[in-house]
Parts: C-alpha cells; sequence; structure tokens
C-alpha cells in the first residue's frame, strides 16, 4: 500500500527525493557537472539578454531624447515660395493646440577655425527666444549665458568642439562659408570671426562636435538669406502623434508647405536600433536554449543512473505521478533558481552599468564605450519590466518543457525490467 503522502501532487517525500538528486555524489559526478552547466547556463543567459535589451533600451530612449531635443518633431519647408512670411507663420503654428514651439531657422554649412584647429560643422541660425525654449541648449550651457544673444554676434558651440578648438566663451573663432559675396569674377567664399557667447554640452558627441548656434539675424546675412528662412521647426507635446499634427500644421499655415516628421528624418537609424536589438535577442536566447538542451541530458543520464531507485519506488507503492513529480521538480528547479539568479544579477549589472563601464575602462587602459562611436557619453540602461517578465516567463516556460519528456520517461520505467540484473 502506498504511502499517503505520495498520492499527494508535490508530496514532501517528492521534494526531498528531488533535492537529493540534485546533491553530488562521488560516483555522480558528470550528472552534477552537467547540472551546474545548466545552471550557469540559464542564470547567464537570462542576465546577459536582461542586460542587453535594457542597455538597447537605454541607448535608444537617449538617443531619442538627444536627436528630438535639438531637432524639431516636425520641419516644415517652403513649397513654391520662400518663407519670407516666416514670421506670420510661427505665429499660425504656435496657435496649433499641442504645440510647444514653432521655431524659424536658418541651416548652412561652415567651416570653423582656430589657430588649433579647424573642422566642418553644421550652423543654424535661431532666435535667443527659442533657444531658450529648448531645454536641450539653455539648461545644458557649461559657459557663457544667452543674455544679449540676438543683439550680439556672437555664435554658441559644443563642448567638444571647443575642446577641438582649444577655446572657451570669450574667445574668437572664425567661419568660413564657400557661398559668400557675388562679385564681377565669381562668388567668393564669406570669413568671418565670431566671439563665442557661450558653450553647450547635451551628452551626444555628434551634436557636441558639429554644431554651431548663430543669431538668425546674423546668419540670414551671413548666408545671403533674403529676409527668408529655411524651414520652421515644430515641437509638440506628444511626439508620438505626428499623424495628427500634420492635418494640424497644415491647415492652420494658410499656404503651401511640406512637412517632415522626426521619423522620417531619423527612420534608417531607429530602423537599424530595432533590428539589432532583435537579433542580439535572438542569439542571446540561444544562450538559454543551449542551457535548457542540458537540463535534458542531465536527467536523461540522472533517469539511467536511478533506474533502480525508480524500480524500488515502484514496487513500495510509488506511482507513476510520484515518480514523474520527482524528476520535474528536479529539472525545474535548476531552471527557476538560475533565472531568478540571473534576474538579480541582470538588475544589479543594470543599476551599476555605467560604473562597471568606468572600471573595465580604468581596468583595461582603454575606452569602453566610446562617445565619437556610440554618439553618447555615458551607457544608459533601462530595464522595461514588460520585455524583463518576457524573458522571465520564456525561460520558466522552456526550462519546465524540457523535464517533460525525462520525468514522462523516468515514470513509464518498468520495475521488473530496471531489477532483471541486479
Amino acid at each position: 500500500m502506498s504511502e499517503p503522502s505520495a498520492t499527494r501532487p508535490f508530496a514532501p517525500f517528492e521534494w526531498m527525493l528531488s533535492l537529493r538528486y540534485l546533491r553530488a555524489r562521488r560516483k555522480e559526478g558528470f550528472i552534477s557537472v552537467i547540472a551546474s552547466i545548466s545552471f550557469l547556463g540559464i542564470m547567464l543567459g537570462v542576465a546577459t539578454l536582461i542586460i542587453v535589451m535594457a542597455v538597447m533600451n537605454g541607448f535608444r530612449k537617449e538617443l531619442l531624447d538627444k536627436i528630438l531635443g535639438m531637432n524639431g518633431h516636425l520641419l516644415v519647408q517652403p513649397l513654391e515660395s520662400p518663407l519670407t512670411d516666416w514670421q506670420q507663420l510661427a505665429a499660425r503654428l504656435n496657435t496649433v493646440p499641442g504645440v510647444r514651439l514653432a521655431a524659424p531657422m536658418v541651416d548652412g554649412q561652415a567651416l570653423i577655425s582656430s589657430p588649433f584647429h579647424s573642422t566642418g560643422v553644421g550652423v543654424r541660425g535661431m532666435r535667443a527666444a527659442d533657444l531658450d525654449k529648448q531645454a536641450s541648449i539653455s539648461t545644458n550651457l557649461k559657459q557663457g549665458t544667452l543674455e544679449g544673444f540676438d543683439e550680439g554676434q556672437g555664435i554658441i558651440i559644443g563642448r567638444r568642439l571647443a575642446d577641438a578648438l582649444s577655446v572657451r566663451a570669450g574667445d574668437n573663432a572664425t567661419l568660413v562659408a564657400p557661398r559668400g559675396a557675388v562679385t564681377p569674377m565669381g562668388t567668393t567664399p564669406r570669413i568671418k570671426s565670431y566671439k563665442i557667447a557661450a558653450v553647450y554640452e547635451i551628452g551626444m558627441s555628434e551634436y557636441d562636435s558639429n554644431f554651431v548656434f548663430m543669431p538668425l539675424a546674423e546668419s540670414q546675412a551671413y548666408f545671403n538669406r533674403a529676409g527668408d528662412v529655411t524651414a520652421i521647426e515644430v515641437y509638440v507635446d506628444s511626439p508620438d502623434r505626428y499623424r495628427e499634427y500634420r492635418g494640424l500644421l497644415t491647415k492652420a499655415a494658410e499656404r503651401p508647405i511640406f512637412i517632415t516628421d522626426w521619423t522620417q528624418r531619423n527612420a534608417t537609424f531607429f530602423n537599424a536600433l530595432q533590428v539589432e536589438r532583435n537579433v542580439m535577442a535572438l542569439i542571446l536566447s540561444l544562450i538559454v536554449l543551449v542551457a535548457v538542451m542540458n537540463i535534458i541530458s542531465g536527467l536523461f543520464m540522472l533517469v539511467k543512473d536511478k533506474g533502480r531507485d525508480i524500480a524500488i519506488l515502484r514496487t513500495m507503492g510509488a506511482t507513476q505521478g510520484a515518480i514523474m513529480r520527482v524528476f520535474l521538480i528536479t529539472g525545474a528547479s535548476i531552471g527557476v533558481v538560475g533565472t531568478t539568479l540571473g534576474l538579480v544579477v541582470g538588475v544589479v549589472v543594470c543599476s551599476n552599468i555605467e560604473s562597471l563601464r568606468q572600471f573595465v575602462s580604468w581596468l583595461t587602459a582603454r575606452e569602453v564605450f566610446a562617445p565619437e562611436l556610440y554618439f553618447l557619453s555615458r551607457l544608459p540602461a533601462e530595464i522595461d519590466p514588460a520585455e524583463t517578465t518576457a524573458v522571465i516567463v520564456i525561460a520558466l516556460a522552456m526550462s519546465l518543457a524540457a523535464t517533460l519528456y525525462p520525468s514522462w520517461r523516468a515514470a513509464r520505467l518498468d520495475p521488473v525490467e530496471a531489477l532483471r540484473y541486479e
């Protein structure tokens, strides 16, 4: 007659036997090694997957914040005629509900130089009031001020550009534009020296080293704009509703315009990020899959090694369900504990990712996550609860599924055959 505890699901004796099988004995050393490898594989796989997904999420969010902080959510450009009515048009666009700022700008290219260095830059002419409303610039000034920017002939440059030129606020830099004054001998380059009014740093190397801001009126004169502007950048409260804003802005403009939204201007960049993120998730999932396969092989070896024990338990009254549950608990314990520790390791690493980056850089004496290559000056990480939950559920489901067939085989073992040669 079987013991009452053996007939109940996950009875105490099943837990005791399962945990005993997880403890290694000398003659079962190889099985223990496989179990340890499975445990480490699941733990590292889950932790790595959480860390990489968090870094990719943080990378995308930081880039999106930086890019949309420097560039409008929608760009309004002229059709049929230049934007000579830019003041009236900007005022009309500012009345659209949800529009935070409609900023006229003049966009151009130039060469900036100092006695120490020269490089090509993008020049943007903007009004001081509009720059003040751009938090990415106005709240990140490291030197100088925006006060009196419209009245003067100063320029604002990024910190990396200032370092490259070896200048600071108050120094002078020379701008050279290829299209200057028109003379009987042709168009001559325009060369003019400007005082550096301020230095900003937003933390994205692409912008900190390649952009120069100039007063709007001065930029119109410098780039030969006859009272018009290149475009109007529109900042809205809800960037994801750009399709809705397109119609509202077109109606408010009361003139032919062409609108480009932020998804179109950065489509290639963000699509590449999404593809890379998906591929990385797929590749790292294979680590968990390999660990799960180790669980299967380890359980098969354990079932073969414990054939005599299973036969004795069956003759003592243990049911097939009890035997199956014993090996289910044995295999699932590896997956559950490995996944749990993987989650803990992943969260801890993500919480200290920048400190770890700096430590590795110090330890190897090499720059890890170079800003020139990855655009950002710090390594971001943002854990998405939904994604992390999905990783945990998938890892647990795979671990549990891996135990089903070996456990079923153990339960189906014939006691007579197992004890025939004993």
